[in-house]
Order: structure tokens, then sequence, then C-alpha cells
């Protein structure tokens, strides 16, 4: 129960100047479906010298879709065929380097890129993603629980450190701010909370952060570029939704579609990458005579003043026989969705409180962790049986609290509790969070707050629990030999666990600053059981190769991406979603859908080029 963020208005934050040069210029081919055209060049300094690692964007369209590719080691650059309609607005961004940005660009094979060194060390250090800001904070805090603490309860909804964040407030500013961040479920204990506002304020004071993080910027190492074999990757972006949306969880479909719910909205949307420009559809769930803020409306009033939501979608999975299944967290209910009828049907949970994430067993059932109420449910489409599984609270508060959940809930659509639990310590709660199914059939999840993990026997309904030697475990998967895969939200780290010995192996990400990173999700590739990571602090997806040990860190275009969730396409790529949440912080001030390639074909001349995609009726 901590995530009903929402957005008042957007800010856009692109700098600097580009030069281009091109020997010809043609237009664009008419017809709803143009020829796919590629552009290519170079970005380099006045002095001719290459540009490393520079990331360059083509972005058209209304809502926009963009592909980025990487510059090489000469500064080369080419991006794959486009099938859209120009002219283009192509962006430049390296960090160290002023950003560069120009409109109506039509796409050609000779663009001449010329760069300027950003010199101004405030500007330098507002290229840098958010984790860079954030490790100010964590290491003014000695306590390694309170570090442990704030990570926890300060970026369940969005990135901390980034441009918005970043504020130095006043004393009333942060009592506003912090009952706020009680009432959305980030409770701090009161040490904590009486901190954080002198904290904050000296790490972000410019005059203390600034000369920190430019520290060394004009020397050679600093912020160096990707290796060669991240800067092959291609990453397109899609608009999807508008200022007010959150989208939240994102999957690939067998029929080449992706599925995004959009939980601020209660809408469903789905996007087809084969469509120039990207297709994009979208359908109201259900919402019944359900409320604003659904089962946890209070006195009919949403959490916060741009909230749409009164069933609050999360989390989705396609069913065997291609139906897709969301949870609807807010209104305490599942919903499956016909692709072909483009028609709902909903099923109200029997017991428990917010639905949280689900996954099919072989059986066809659907198992999902329900976060509020400390649940594990169970549904069976065929049979329409329903089942819930309580599972164990570490203490006596713990137990009262979820046993008297109900009756919070009624008392608080009658009167306006918020202002209390915003200020009040309040208890840390289990929050059953990620679930995945192994080969056997175990159902396993996490529970977020206890350090622990959980299987339920598919047969018996018998429950253990395994503590883990790291804290926050949360959204968990396993890969193809049956080894579970969990990421530690505030331990800064990947686990690996053998269910036959019980044993856990772990690796600390390699985001600089170390530490500052808060991984929300993970997948695993089962065709290479490559493990793949959210930077959800840092503007990046990270891939982990168990056999070499080796991580690569892969960043994205649009600063301030949060991302929740990954899924895998027929072709290797990764999908996930930019859902910060509120949304007005993202660069753009939109949500975006994001694919990235790590693997396209490779030219003669080296530059990367994208797979031929189909046309729809392909």
């Amino acid at each position: 129960m901590h995530r009903f963020s929402l957005m008042p208005f957007v800010r856009r934050a692109l700098l600097g100047l580009v030069f281009l040069v091109a020997a010809s210029a043609p237009q664009a081919a008419s017809g709803s479906n143009p020829m796919p055209r590629s552009a290519a060049g170079r970005v380099h300094d006045a002095t001719g010298a290459p540009v490393v690692g520079a990331m360059v964007s083509f972005a058209h369209g209304r809502p926009a879709h963009s592909i980025t590719v990487f510059s090489d080691d000469e500064g080369r650059f080419r991006t794959p065929a486009i099938r859209g309609e120009g002219p283009f607005a192509v962006r430049v961004r390296r960090i160290g380097w002023k950003d560069s940005s120009f409109d109506d660009v039509n796409l050609v094979p000779g663009l001449d890129l010329v760069v300027e060194r950003e010199t101004d060390p405030a500007a330098v250090a507002a290229q840098l993603p958010a984790n860079y800001w954030y490790a100010l904070v964590l290491d003014a805090i000695e306590d390694r629980a309170q570090r442990e603490e704030l990570k926890q309860q300060c970026t369940y909804c969005h990135q901390q450190g980034n441009w918005a964040t970043r504020r130095v407030r006043s004393d009333e500013e942060w009592r506003k701010l912090l009952m706020l961040m009680g009432r959305m479920g980030g409770m701090v204990s009161k040490d904590l909370r009486e901190k954080i506002p002198g904290v904050f304020n000296a790490a972000y004071d410019p005059a203390h952060a600034v000369p920190i993080l430019t520290r060394g910027m004009d020397e050679p190492g600093f912020a160096p570029p990707p290796p060669p074999r991240v800067r092959r990757a291609i990453v397109e972006e899609w608009e999807l939704g508008g200022r007010a949306s959150v989208q939240h969880d994102v999957m690939f479909h067998p029929d080449g579609r992706l599925y995004s719910v959009d939980m601020s909205e209660d809408m469903l949307y789905r996007l087809d990458p084969r469509v120039p420009g990207g297709g994009r559809e979208q359908w109201l769930l259900p919402q019944g005579d359900l409320p604003l803020g659904g089962a946890f409306a209070v006195v009919d009033r949403p959490l916060t003043p741009t909230s749409n939501a009164r069933v609050g979608p999360h989390s989705l999975q396609h069913a065997p026989d291609g139906s897709v299944w969301i949870t609807l967290a807010l209104g305490n209910r599942l919903a499956r969705f016909d692709p072909q009828a483009e028609s709902f049907e909903v099923h109200e949970l029997e017991h428990g409180y917010y639905p949280h994430t689900l996954r099919f067993d072989p059986r066809g059932r659907i198992w999902y962790t329900i976060a509020a109420s400390n649940h594990v449910g169970m549904f069976d489409p065929a049979t329409g049986e329903q089942r819930e599984f309580r599972l164990p609270a570490r203490n006596f508060s713990q137990s009262l609290v979820l046993r008297a959940l109900p009756l919070l809930l009624w008392a608080g659509r009658h009167v306006d509790l918020r202002g209390a639990a915003g200020e009040a310590d309040g208890i840390t709660m289990p929050i059953p969070y990620g679930i995945d199914i192994a080969p056997d059939g175990g159902v396993w999840f996490s529970q977020l707050n206890e350090h622990k993990i959980g299987r339920i026997d598919p047969h018996s309904f018998e429950i253990e629990m395994i503590p883990t030697p790291f804290p926050t475990p949360r959204r968990l998967r396993f890969d193809s030999a049956g080894h579970l895969w969990i990421p530690s939200f505030s331990g800064n780290l990947v686990a690996r666990f053998d269910l036959g010995t019980r044993k856990f192996d772990h690796w600390e990400l390699p985001i600089e600053p170390l530490g500052s990173e808060v991984p929300y999700a993970l997948n695993v590739d089962r065709r290479n059981d490559d493990v793949w990571i959210c930077g959800t602090n840092s503007d990046s997806l990270i891939r982990f190769e168990p056999d070499l040990e080796r991580f690569s860190i892969y960043p994205l275009p649009t600063r301030v991406s949060y991302t929740r969730e990954i899924d895998f396409d027929d072709k290797g790529r990764i999908w996930t979603s930019n859902s910060n949440g509120p949304t007005w912080q993202i660069e753009g001030g939109v949500p975006r859908v994001i694919r990235l390639d790590p693997n396209p074909a490779i030219a003669d001349d080296g530059a990367a080029v994208v797979r031929k995609q189909a046309r729809p009726d392909e």
C-alpha cells in the first residue's frame, strides 16, 4: 500500500547547440506507410576529435517515437531503418558535453554533428543521473539501518536525487512533504524524519554538491563511455498516456504487441511497435460503482489531487489462451481482457486487500501477491475457485493491524485520517511483493519489508518461509535451470537462490557511486539465462551474465527513467516502462515504454543496424 502518486505539470530540459551539415536533404516519402530510411553520421568536437559513446536520438510524431543509437570509437553512428513521417528532432547527449538538439531534420547518410564541451560544473552535475546526487544524502547518514530505511521508504514511487527532488526546502515545505509521503505509505521513523530536512538540504546545496560531483570533470576518466558491447545497443521509446498517467507494469504478448497498465487513470494500453510510430489503443478498465481510491478511498477523495483511479491496475500477464489478466490493486479485483473481443470480465477478491503481482502456474491457475493484507491468492479461471493464504506476521502488532484492516479502511471512508498517518511512526508491514512459479510448480514469493522469501506447495498449500541474508527482496524470477533470482531493493545487489541447497549467492551492482542504486525488479531471459535488472535510480538497464559474472550497464536516453518491470519479446529485446510518479518529473513530462535491443545486426562498417521489422500485414 504505497503507490498512489500522480502529477501536476511538465518540464523539459533540453539544452545546448548542434550544427548539422548534410550534402542533401530528401523529403519524407508520402503516404501512411512511408519507406524505411536510415540516418548515419559522426559526432565530434570543433577540432574533429570523435565523441565516443554519445547518445544520438531521432524523434518524430505525436505522441512521440524515438530511436537512440550510440557513437563508436570514431564517433560514427547509424540508425536502424525508420518507417515514419519526418522531419525528425535530433538530440545528442553525452555527459561532459553540452546537450545539443535540432528540429526539422531529414534522414540522410551524412550528418555531421559538432558538439561542444560543457565547462560549467553546475551544468555537468545536472547531467548526472539521480543516483549520483542521492549518494550524497546516503553518505551523510551514518547509521546503516537508517540508510536502508531511507532507500526503502523514499524511493517507492520515484527517483531520489532527480532535478525535482533535490531542492533545498524550508521547514514548512519539509513538514508538508513528509506528511504527504506518509499518507502514500512511505513511513519513516521519528528519528529519521527529524534528520531528513537537514541532511537533504545540506547534501543538495549546490555549494556542497557540485564540487564533489564534478571533481575531475576535465580528466579523461570522468564519466567514461560505455564499453563497445553496450554501444551496439539500440533503444526505442514510445510516449504512452498523458501527464497524469503512471504506466506501471508492461507485458509483451505473443501476438507481437505490448500491453501496459496506467495505474492512475485506470487504463489498459496496447502498443503495436510494427506500426510506423507505434500503433496505440486504450481501454478504460471496468470501475463499477467504486469511488475514487477504490477500497482505499479516503472520505471520497483521492490520495493525490490528480488521481483518477478507482481500480488502480498494477500488474498483468497473458494466459495460455492469450487473454490478459490484470490485478486491480485499488479495486480488490482481478480483470480478464479478451484481445479479440476487446472486452473485460471482472472477479472480486473474497478476502484480502491490494492484489499486486500475478503469475500463471502450469495448470493455468493465477497466483498473485496481496500486498496490503499479507496474503497470497490463487484463482483458477477454469473453475472459478478462489483461495487466499495468509502469510506469517512477525509479531502481534503486525497481526493486529492486519486483522483490523477492514475496520481501518471503513473508518477512512468516513473520517480523514491522513494527517495522523502522515506524522506517525507507523508499523512496518510485511508487503508480499514479487511472485514466480518454479519448474516443479512451487509458488515462490517475497516479503519486501521482512527480508524473507517463501514457498507455497501447490498441492498441500503448506507455507515455508526463508530469511534472506540481504534486505528488501522485491520482484523475483526463475531461470531455465530452476535457480531463483532476487533483487535487493535497498541492498544494491542481485542474488541467486539454489532451491536444492538453500544457498544464496549475491553480486553487488556496479552502479557508481556504489550503493546508490535501488533495483526494483529483474527478469531472466531463459534462452540464455542473462539476468536483466532495473537501474531504477540511475537511468539504466543492467545486464548480468552469470556464466561470465559480468555486468553491462545500458544508459537510457530519457532522464528520470524509473523502471518497475521487465519483459522480453521473441527476438530477445528488453521491454520496460518509465513510470516515475509523479510523471511531471520525467524529462518531457509523459510516460514512455522502452525497448532495448542489445544485439542488433552489425553492418560491414561496424555501425549498428536493426533487424527488419515486419509490416502490420506481414
